[in-house]
């Protein structure tokens, strides 16, 4: 390119001087002046003429392939800002199907075609639709067997698309590691060519559709472990608590029974009014079984007024005096809605605990904060830790206390007990309000 510039300027310099030569020697004797002057002038002219159209073409073809260049340029910058959009607004979507569907819809948009199609395999193989953009009813929701079928993605797609809407084609898999769990593709009516920058676009958008469909899996997955962990604790609860007190009502019973056949009446008056306590704590026990299986914190209420609102339904079952005292920097301190749970969860078990085995008639519920920690304390005027529990010396703290550690580890706090100062049973956890930064 350098050379070809030099020439440029060189050549017509070259040339002027020749043709000056010329005249000076050789046409002086022919061509006198001013003829031989208006011969070199055209003959330059000619040259310039030349020289600058040829240059002019080159500067046009430049100027062509950048203009081009910067089309393709401000297309992909498009497509690239009109990807992020469609990040940004995903990222705010929680139900899968509204998800595949922006993703389809921003498909034909970005790509400029009639109909987008989301197809996902179900356990057998089988393709069906997830999400489709373009005419109503564009999509055939017949299944089709990908392995069975075999030929192109862009082929397979015929099965679900009109053969109108779907002239010009172009589809990419979604892929979960190397497993193929679907496929994006859209469909033009007339015939056209996709470029790479289609290409690139359409698989962007197949890979936010693929982290998408993992999501959701890996949520749900959660969501059932969630569930089983919470299970296992209701059973505990259930085995520890109800069935061990319908165990004493049955034995209860049968001793009052047996007094009642022997004649000796005082005496099982005195197992009946045991059983009647029994009853009536199986009695508590339900109503806390049933309002823990509740959601914990209604919207609006926040964690402070949950444990308000729970403190006094407990407090007028379990005829439990039930004091809550909360800072005003722990009514404003900002949790997310699973620490909120859990924290709730954590006080609702201490309470019922205290009241099954504390033998208290008081306790106190302390919520502050301590710099970058929410602090709940309960303490109560019971037998504390230091003195086993005659009914049920096995339950507390062995069921009581593993339940707790878990929820406690399940948010990253840190929990504690032990008898306080003035002999009663003492709890704290330190729940940390915002999470340290991992180092690297």
């Amino acid at each position: 390119m350098s050379r070809r510039r030099l020439l440029i300027v060189v050549l017509p310099a070259l040339i002027v001087g020749l043709i000056e030569v010329l005249s000076d020697t050789l046409l002086d004797p022919v061509l006198p002046f001013p003829t031989d002057a208006l011969l070199v002038s055209l003959v330059t002219l000619g040259l310039a003429v030349i020289l600058s159209g040829a240059a002019n073409r080159r500067i046009d073809a430049l100027g062509a392939t950048l203009a081009a260049r910067n089309r393709a340029l401000e297309k992909q910058a498009a497509s690239a800002a009109a990807l992020h959009r469609v990040s940004v607004a995903i990222t705010a979507l929680v139900d899968l199907p509204r998800v595949l569907d922006a993703i389809a819809g921003t498909a034909r948009t970005l790509l400029v075609a009639d109909v987008a199609v989301i197809l996902l395999a179900d356990p057998d193989g089988r393709l069906r639709p997830a999400a489709s953009s373009g005419p109503i009813n564009a999509t055939d929701p017949a299944p089709v067997t990908t392995a069975a079928d075999g030929g192109s993605s862009a082929d397979q797609v015929l099965r679900f698309l009109p053969g109108h809407l779907a002239v010009s084609r172009l589809a990419t898999a979604l892929n979960r590691g190397t497993e193929t769990i679907g496929l994006l593709a859209v469909g033009s009516r007339a015939t056209r060519s996709f470029d790479a920058d289609a290409v690139d676009t359409l698989a962007s958008l197949a890979n936010q559709a693929s982290i998408a469909i993992e999501n959701a899996r890996l949520q749900g997955q959660l969501r059932e472990l969630a569930v089983e962990t919470e299970r296992g604790r209701i059973a505990r609860d259930m085995h520890d608590g109800l069935a061990q007190v319908l165990g004493y009502v049955s034995t209860k019973s049968q001793a009052a029974d047996e007094l009642l056949a022997g004649g000796r009446v005082p005496e099982a008056r005195g197992q009946l009014a045991e059983l009647t306590a029994a009853a009536r704590s199986i009695y508590v026990d339900v109503r806390e079984a049933i309002l823990g299986l509740r959601s914990p914190i209604a919207p609006g209420l926040g964690l402070i007024g949950a444990i308000e609102d729970y403190a006094r339904r407990f407090a007028e079952a379990s005829k439990l005096a039930v004091t809550v005292e909360a800072s005003p920097e722990a009514r404003t301190a900002a949790m997310g809605p699973e620490a909120e749970a859990q924290v709730f969860r954590i006080v609702q078990e201490s309470l019922t605990n205290v009241r099954k085995h504390a033998a208290a008639g008081r306790v106190t519920v302390h919520v502050g904060r301590v710099a970058d920690d929410l602090l709940v304390e309960l303490d109560d005027d019971g037998r504390g830790f230091s003195e086993p529990n005659p009914w049920q010396p096995t339950d507390w703290p062995r069921h009581g206390q593993t339940a707790m550690r878990e929820r406690a580890a399940d948010i990253g706090a840190r929990i504690s007990w032990g008898t306080g100062p003035t002999g009663g049973g003492f709890i704290r956890l330190e729940v940390p309000l915002r999470r340290p930064s991992r180092a690297g």
